[in-house]
């Protein structure tokens, strides 16, 4: 009897609750004060580091991927012929990005084309620098596919 009496009243509660919800007044747009001034959006400055300071996240972040997700013991153990390939590509209210090229020396002998963007505000939550990359060949969830064509610009 005690539980069926309990019941009614987190009934009437969840109703009432939802009562005052129908009751509240609708959004409204913004007005012309807050369109013009404050909701002004993000402010991009395009001043990225250069290719060299995204090595270190791709050679980590692919380590990661390879010894977490695939069970490899694939690495990187060097790089060479580092180079910009573009700078802000598109028009410049985009998210600023330095789009990178570089030959992966990797563990297994092999020698592989990597391509990678260092992003501005990409970073975890929005904070500092982010790097995307792409390994050809070895791009094994096709993220980036055919042959890292995504990650470039």
């Amino acid at each position: 009897m005690r539980l069926v009496s309990t019941l009614k009243f987190q009934m009437a509660a969840l109703a009432a609750l939802l009562g005052l919800f129908a009751l509240a007044p609708a959004a409204q747009a913004a007005n012309p004060l807050e369109m013009n001034f404050w909701l002004s959006g993000p402010r991009y400055d395009g001043n990225l580091p250069a290719c060299e300071a995204g090595l270190p996240s791709v050679t980590y972040q692919f380590a990661e991927k390879e010894g977490n997700f695939w069970n490899s013991a694939l690495r990187i153990t060097g790089y060479s012929k580092l180079r910009e390939v573009a700078f802000r590509p598109w028009q410049s209210d985009n998210i600023p990005r330095r789009y990178c090229a570089a030959e992966a020396y990797l563990n297994d002998g092999l020698v592989r084309p990597v391509y990678f963007s260092i992003i501005e505000d990409g970073g975890l939550a929005g904070f500092g620098h982010g790097v995307e990359f792409c390994v050809v060949g070895v791009d094994r969830n096709w993220a980036f596919n055919p042959a890292c064509k995504a990650a470039k610009p």
